[in-house]
């Protein structure tokens, strides 16, 4: 019979920090991931996490939910969007994205954080891949 298991932000099973301005907390669940990304005012992907990627831009694809804050989003193709509290959202490969105001935004991700902010994967990295490393 399965039982049931609790898993808790409060003690992620990894944090990677960004360069500056947030970090991304993890737990492994049920053969994937969970993460909650936490971006501080004034982060944005291409100044906090492109030197960790080695990526001209996001290249995860991202489908999560949004608990606080505000972030503006822009595709490679130009396309744009801000996203706030309440709001689900999937996005795919190949965007920069910035958080809008004085408050964190904080990001659940189903999907796209398996090697999201990871500096040992570098460019060859396939984004969103998951990996057991602790």
């Amino acid at each position: 019979m399965a039982q049931m298991k609790i898993q808790r932000f409060s003690s992620p099973d990894e944090t990677r920090p960004f360069t500056d301005k947030g970090r991304l907390e993890v737990l492994h669940v049920g053969g994937g991931i969970v993460g909650r990304g936490i971006f501080e005012p004034g982060w944005r992907w291409s100044k906090h996490v492109k030197s960790i990627a080695q990526t001209s831009s996001c290249e995860a694809a991202h489908s999560g939910y949004v608990l606080s804050g505000r972030m503006h989003v822009r595709m490679d193709d130009g396309e744009e969007t801000e996203i706030a509290p309440g709001d689900y959202v999937t996005i795919p490969p190949g965007h920069d994205a910035w958080t809008v105001g004085a408050e964190a935004c904080v990001f659940l991700d189903v999907s796209g954080f398996g090697d999201y902010a990871r500096p040992e994967h570098g460019a060859g990295a396939r984004p969103g891949a998951e990996s057991r490393t602790h």
